[in-house]
């Protein structure tokens, strides 16, 4: 599928062709390699299909898989992946490893690409969810599902806490200027000013929360009908994730009741 040219020098993007309401225009899979570097390093190989596996292969020789959560269609063509080309696959989940033991937070030298990649542990969407900041004259920031290129991403009860993910856009908004390489939608922008728009976003939808608390709303699904009325229904299932994690997180707080 065509995807944007506006990417750093060190950095191909195969969109997997698989489009929704819940995936954007399609997995962003990344290719890193440094101009004139041995091996390539791929991020997110997404689905088990075998055309965009293949797509992803021709840009290689790949020396190493990463992935930024363990979501299939992030992470499921990983081992079909590591058969096509002996690559190892690292992941902050043991279940989702390789050849390899998982990836921790910090610096991982892998040299064939030319490029250093430092780890961030980022959880909230998912437990296991990482961010990659790759060093380079053009710097970046490769978020997974924790920072999309459009619209907002789901806090996935009961795996991902709102806690944890408001610490993780924190942290990324610390980091300085990096830019944005998301795992769905288009790239670019910058992912410190991306991270620091998200808070104000949550920080709204807890307020609306807490006015659908207000109104009478008991449940998580009652909460959603109120605070996401516009959105589309077809995502409401996705919102009550996010309600649920919100909720409790609002139980988490001091002189907070907590609620259904």
């Amino acid at each position: 599928m065509s995807v944007p040219a506006v990417l750093p020098v060190w950095c191909a993007l195969v969109r997997a062709d698989n489009p929704g309401p819940m995936t954007l225009e399609g997995t962003n899979t990344y290719v890193l390699r440094r101009p004139g570097a041995a091996d390539a390093v791929v991020v997110d190989p997404g689905p088990l299909d075998q055309a965009h596996l293949a797509a992803v292969a021709g840009h290689g020789p790949v020396g190493l898989v990463l992935l930024t959560h363990g979501h299939p269609d992030h992470a499921e063509g990983a081992r079909r992946l590591h058969e096509m080309t002996g690559a190892p696959v690292l992941a902050a989940d043991p279940a989702h490893c390789i050849g390899e033991s998982r990836l921790l937070p910090g610096e991982l030298r892998y040299g064939s690409c030319g490029l250093e990649i430092a780890v961030v542990a980022t959880p909230g969407h998912t437990s296991d969810s990482v961010s990659l900041v790759v060093r380079h004259d053009e710097p970046g920031l490769l978020t997974g599902d924790t920072i999309l290129g459009r619209g907002t991403t789901v806090v996935a009860h009961p795996d991902g806490r709102l806690g944890d993910y408001l610490a993780s856009l924190s942290a990324i908004r610390d980091l300085g200027p990096l830019t944005l390489l998301p795992g769905h939608g288009p790239p670019g922008g910058d992912a410190a000013e991306r991270a620091a728009a998200y808070l104000v976003h949550r920080a709204q939808r807890l307020d609306q929360v807490l006015a659908a608390l207000a109104e009478g709303a008991a449940t998580p699904a009652e909460v959603v009908r109120i605070v996401y009325a516009e959105v589309d229904r077809s995502l409401w299932p996705a919102a009550e994730l996010s309600v649920r994690a919100q909720l409790g997180y609002l139980a988490s707080l001091p002189h907070h009741p907590p609620s259904s």
